[in-house]
């Protein structure tokens, strides 16, 4: 488990199977991290991940950086749906000082685990 955060945080990209495990791992509470999905509010109602914590539109990200800041203890996760917004954000992140973050790479279309329709948002939603 500890060698998987290590090597997530190393190369900043988690696969679908690797977030997968570390989701399974969280809701046995053997890890804590935070899982973001970027993409817009009607991309969430289409389908987000089981498991997301927090939605913050990449359009509204600029005004939330405060709170992610407060996160940045915590691994930070975050999805879109194929993973160029992603890993554009993961670069404006790590210059600006952000350590303990990844994106899922291939995004939400790469993740092969349990997905919502029409899902709630999030308690965290940051619009």
């Amino acid at each position: 488990m500890i060698n998987l955060v290590k090597t997530v945080t190393r190369s900043c990209e988690v696969s679908g199977e690797e977030l997968h495990v570390m989701l399974n791992l969280r809701a046995q509470k053997k890890l804590d991290f935070v899982l973001v999905d970027i993409r817009e509010m009607y991309e969430f109602s289409l389908s987000c991940i089981k498991g997301t914590d927090m939605l913050l539109p990449t359009s509204t990200i600029h005004q939330h950086m405060d709170e992610l800041k407060k996160l940045a203890s915590k691994l930070l996760i975050f999805y879109c749906h194929t993973g160029g917004r992603t890993a554009q954000m993961i670069f404006i992140l790590r210059r600006m000082g952000f350590s303990n973050i990844a994106h899922l790479s291939g995004g939400i279309d790469a993740f092969h685990g349990e997905k919502l329709k029409n899902a709630p948002f999030p308690k965290n939603i940051r619009s």
